[in-house]
């Protein structure tokens, strides 16, 4: 298959993408529900994270006046009581995450393991196609927070410091806590990632290719790219794009574009960038570029490579 640059910027009748895909308001059939329910829970959980993130309230006056006075017990106290629920809430997004995982395996079993070709799946299958596209969503929703939120990284790794400071003074603390040391250590590794939830999917994507051999690779690469093809279909057809109920359903196309094509450069062997005569840097992946700057230098595999035409990268990277 093509690299996916050139199927975004290719002509929309011979695409064979030209469909309206319902992100708005469509329904699971009877073959479709099993999946779409256990789907549907978890994306109703990642809407209430979402919420809980915008209204973060990091312990940041109380963890200072600690380190000021180290020696003050009382503020030692106060900061760790306020860090503790903190952490509590990070733990709970950090297994979100991979309910998220699973949630993207469940998908691509029905949408990238079928003989039909990917146009079809994804116009048969709607309802896990639009929930496929809220998974990528919500991963750069999540992630755009996190990112802005530096109090995240602060909490978390002062309390790191207080639970690695209690397990060498043998305090009682570390050992009942909800989130131990050694958990500590695994949720670092995630929130360490600029772009966490991201680093998730692709992690997860890749996992499904190799885990499932029978399955050519150009099913879910299709599957990808035809997504992103749809979208771009729908943001350029006046009357598909007429049938939003909402401007943010553009905005959501356009984050689901960006979530695609990060995921098609981890699975595929050369990545979304490789360089072809047919490459056009069209007005559409122009559009695309604030929401993809912030994310390309952390969360793209193949974007730094040489065969990556000189003026995607200047497009498309960080200056």
């Amino acid at each position: 298959m093509g690299n996916l640059i050139k199927v975004l910027t290719r002509d929309l009748d011979s695409s064979g993408c030209n469909f309206f895909l319902d992100f708005e308001n469509a329904q699971p059939s009877d073959m479709e529900r099993a999946t779409w329910e256990k789907v549907k829970l978890v994306l109703a959980e990642g809407q209430l994270v979402l919420e809980e993130l915008q209204m973060y309230r990091g312990a940041g006056e109380e963890i200072r006046q600690a380190i000021q006075r180290p020696t003050v017990e009382r503020l030692q106290q106060r900061a760790w009581a306020a860090v503790v629920p903190i952490v509590s809430k990070l733990h709970t997004y950090y297994e979100f995450s991979q309910k998220l995982d699973s949630c993207l395996c469940y998908l691509l079993e029905e949408l990238a393991c079928s003989e039909a070709p990917p146009t079809q799946q994804l116009e048969q299958k709607q309802a896990l196609a639009q929930q496929f596209a809220h998974i990528l969503h919500f991963t750069l929703r999540f992630d755009e927070l996190k990112m802005t939120t530096p109090a995240i990284q602060n909490d978390f790794s002062y309390y790191r410091r207080t639970i690695s400071r209690m397990k060498i003074n043998k305090l009682s603390g570390e050992s009942s806590n909800e989130v131990n040391n050694e958990l500590a250590n695994r949720m670092s590794l995630f929130y360490a990632s600029a772009t966490p939830m991201l680093k998730t999917l692709s992690d997860a994507i890749t996992k499904f290719v190799s885990d499932n051999p029978d399955v050519p690779l150009e099913n879910t690469t299709d599957c990808l790219s035809t997504m992103a093809s749809v979208c771009k279909v729908m943001l350029e057809t006046p009357e598909y794009r007429s049938r939003f109920s909402s401007e943010e359903t553009v905005l959501f196309c356009l984050r689901v574009m960006v979530g695609v094509i990060i995921l098609y450069d981890h699975v595929h062997p050369h990545g979304a960038f490789v360089k072809t005569p047919f490459i056009y840097v069209s007005p559409s992946l122009n559009t695309l570029t604030p929401l993809f700057c912030c994310r390309s230098r952390y969360t793209t595999k193949h974007l730094n490579d040489e065969s990556t035409p000189k003026q995607v990268k200047n497009m498309l990277l960080p200056n």
